[in-house]
Order: C-alpha cells, then structure tokens, then sequence
C-alpha cells in the first residue's frame, strides 16, 4: 500500500492498510493508524501520531517545527485524531514546551491551506474554512466553525457550538453557542441553526438566548450580568457551560453588537 516512489522512513510505525502515494515523506518517528491515506507530495515530520481512517491530501506538511522563538528543539508532537480530514496545503505544527502536544480531534474538516500552529487544541468535529488561521496555544471546542480567512489571535478559547464569520479578526474569547461577526467582531447572536442541526429543542435555544440577551443587552458589564443569570436563570448544562466559560476567560469576551454610529 506504500507507493515505490514515496520517502518513508523504515522507523515509522505505519498499519498494513495505510495508503501512501507517490512523491510523500514521511520521517522515522511516525505513528499512522490503519485505513488512512496520505496523498503526493504530503510531508509527515517526527512527532507526528495520525490516527484510523485519517485522509491527508497533496501538499500538507504535519507536524512541522513550531514557528515560535522559544522552541529550543524539545521533544513534542501533533496528534490527528481519527477521521479527520486534511486537505491541500494544510500546515500543522507540533508543541512546544508550552503545552508539549498540538492536538486535532476526531471527525475534523480542515480545508485547504490552513494553519494550526503550535500547541493548538482542536476538539472533535471542529470546521476549519480555507485560508483560515490559528495562532499558537488557541482552543477550539467542539462542533465550532472557523470560517474561511478568518484569523484567531494567540491564546484565544472558541467555544463549543460557535460560528465564525469568514474574514473575521479574532482577538478575544468567543462564548458557546454565539455567531461572531462584522468588523471589528462582535457577538452578533447564537448559532440556532446549528444547534437545531445537532438536536437541540426550541426550548433550550430560547434558553441560550436569554442568557446572551441579559449578558448583552441588559446595559450590564460582564461580571454583573453572570452574577444576574447565575441567580435568576434556571440551572442547566448549556446556562453552567456559558457561566463556566466566561469566567475562566483570561482575554474577555468578545463584545456584543452594536450601530457603527454608536462607535
């Protein structure tokens, strides 16, 4: 299954099954898990551990050396979980004594030329749009997209559920469940149809909503309005989740919407 014409490295530990096309490398310290594919001209470094079923298209370097100052060559890997799919031109770089580990979860779609950089942490189902790019040490939770030529600042937390703008310029935290948009981007509502696609009723939508109303529109500043949803809003999973995130915001929150001639 391994083309003639491919650089694979005796010392990789790759499944029977793992296809490899011509004109790909892929160096010694190299785990591949059966039934993926790595298309020509892929390039998979040391410290890469791909998973089942993992497609890798022409052009994609996995887990290069982290374009970060500080990295001193300290042993540290990519991982790609399973069923992840990585098209053309991807670039993925591995750890760096920050965090020792970049990690892509399990049934990702991330498009062509992206870029994942050190010590990033994708969760599962994660959507990455073409040209889009993520800054060291950023987290994406589950289900999120990233749409396409969208730009995440070092260190930001993407919540589980969320939707990105194409374009946008991330330079804050974004809540679960939020459509993030404009310039310079804003919470502009929840993903609503999102959930509704991953089977969440009309009752607890409308119970995300209210949160992000009193969180936005109530005139109050961020601590307050938490404060006022903690103590007058039902208890449920989505209401802690949201409570749970903004709290451990390190970067703040993005803003909420408002007129361009209110700026």
């Amino acid at each position: 299954m391994i083309s003639k014409l491919a650089n694979v490295h005796t010392g990789a530990s790759i499944a029977e099954d793992v296809i490899v096309e011509p004109f790909a490398t892929i160096q010694e310290d190299v785990v591949i898990g059966t039934g993926s594919w790595i298309g020509p001209n892929a390039v998979i470094m040391n410290g890469a551990r791909i998973g089942q079923h993992v497609q890798v298209f022409p052009g994609a370097v996995i887990s290069g050396d982290p374009q970060d100052l500080k990295y001193e060559g300290e042993y540290t890997t990519a991982e790609i979980g399973d069923h992840t799919i990585i098209r053309e031109y991807v670039t993925i770089n591995k750890g760096t004594r920050a965090n020792n580990k970049t990690v892509i979860g399990t049934h990702c779609m991330i498009m062509s030329y992206c870029h994942i950089a050190h010590d990033c942490v994708l969760k599962d189902r994660v959507i990455m749009g073409s040209y889009a790019g993520l800054a060291g040490e950023v987290e994406v939770d589950n289900w999120a997209i990233v749409s396409p030529g969208s730009l995440v600042h070092q260190f930001v937390r993407i919540g589980p559920h969320v939707m990105i703008q194409g374009g946008s310029k991330v330079g804050k935290d974004v809540p679960p469940y939020a459509l993030a948009g404009r310039d310079p981007v804003s919470f502009t509502g929840i993903n609503s149809i999102g959930l509704r696609r991953r089977g969440y009723d009309n009752n607890t939508i409308y119970a995300i909503q209210e949160i992000y109303r009193i969180i936005y529109q109530r005139g109050l500043n961020i601590s307050d309005a938490i404060e006022f949803v903690e103590a007058n809003l039902p208890a449920s999973g989505e209401r802690d989740e949201i409570i749970l995130f903004i709290r451990g915001s390190k970067r703040g929150i993005i803003r909420g919407y408002f007129d361009d001639d209110k700026v």
